[in-house]
């Protein structure tokens, strides 16, 4: 017996070495660490240090403000205007490019006949950058040969985006939504083919509405793919919209919606406040953190994963 226990314990060691060096594991790890640290840990540190001091344009000297950088946005109402803004932005793009890419993955899983170009038709839009899609909403929505302006202008809506703020926000509601639905499209996509034809089969004997089959089996075994896309949709709708929002305001930010970020763009770029700037960005990051917590902690628990 003592042997044996022996023997079991050597193949558990066995298994679980899998490096010849302990340090191996980190030397594989540093190089994606490095990016990291570079990219994202080291300006982070000097975003916080900047938010603090009132900086010169120039790079000659810095004063230490405290808070003040803080104080002066928070109280702005420009800067809350934004962030109302952004907030409707952000719940807006990502209800739309989930639902009508879970729609398109829904129709598309059903197609027999010529599905590889279906569902070629609906993936190519994601390899355009955001700045080119803006620049093709633009073409579209133009208000002397756009034809979604010529199709409004039937219903009596005269568009002007770049003009108008809430035709310039519908616009680029339009656009970014556009833009992020092949990438819905695709993992739904991959979701629903990956469910077994045994449970699909089950399923339509005990249900025959097809939407009632769809809301109590299909949808909660997609419920994984639905929470990772949430994330992804938010971040999208939060920070990789600026070049959709470049591009559509056409550097005339006070007479039209921006968000957040591009408020931080605006003013640290061609303002040439880097204090406020700073204090901006650390703002967003700690609403970025509480979406996070709040995703991963009330959000997940009603994912259930197979």
């Amino acid at each position: 017996m003592r042997g044996a226990s022996g023997l079991e314990g050597q193949q558990t060691t066995a298994k679980r070495v899998q490096f010849s060096s302990p340090f191996l594991p980190y030397l594989f790890l540093a190089p994606q660490l490095a990016i990291i640290f570079v990219f994202f840990y080291w300006p982070s540190v000097q975003a916080i240090q900047s938010s603090f001091y009132l900086e010169d344009p120039f790079g000659f000297g810095a004063t230490f403000v405290g808070m003040s950088n803080y104080t002066d946005v928070l109280k702005s109402t420009e800067y809350l205007g934004i962030a109302r803004f952004t907030a409707i932005f952000t719940a807006l793009v990502t209800f739309f490019a989930l639902s009508i890419g879970l729609l398109l993955a829904v129709k598309a899983d059903g197609v027999i006949r010529g599905n590889a170009t279906y569902k070629t038709l609906l993936i190519w839009v994601y390899a355009i950058a955001p700045p080119v899609a803006g620049l093709i909403g633009m073409m579209f929505f133009n208000q002397h040969i756009g034809p979604v302006v010529e199709l409004a202008r039937w219903f009596g809506w005269d568009m002007k985006v770049g003009l108008d703020y809430s035709d310039t926000a519908f616009a680029m509601i339009v656009v970014s939504v556009w833009k992020q639905i092949p990438y819905n499209f695709i993992f739904f996509l991959s979701g629903l083919q990956g469910i077994p034809v045994s449970v699909r089969e089950a399923a339509a004997l005990d249900c025959r509405s097809e939407f009632r089959r769809f809301w109590t089996v299909i949808l909660p075994l997609l419920a994984p793919t639905a929470f990772f896309l949430l994330i992804i949709n938010v971040t999208y709708a939060l920070f990789d919209t600026f070049g959709v929002i470049d591009v559509m305001v056409k550097d005339k930010a006070a007479n039209n919606p921006i968000t957040l970020v591009y408020k931080v763009y605006m003013d640290g770029f061609r303002g040439s406040d880097l204090g406020g700037s700073s204090a901006q960005s650390v703002i967003l990051m700690l609403v970025v953190l509480v979406l996070t917590v709040f995703q991963f902690r009330f959000i997940e628990r009603r994912v259930h994963y197979s």
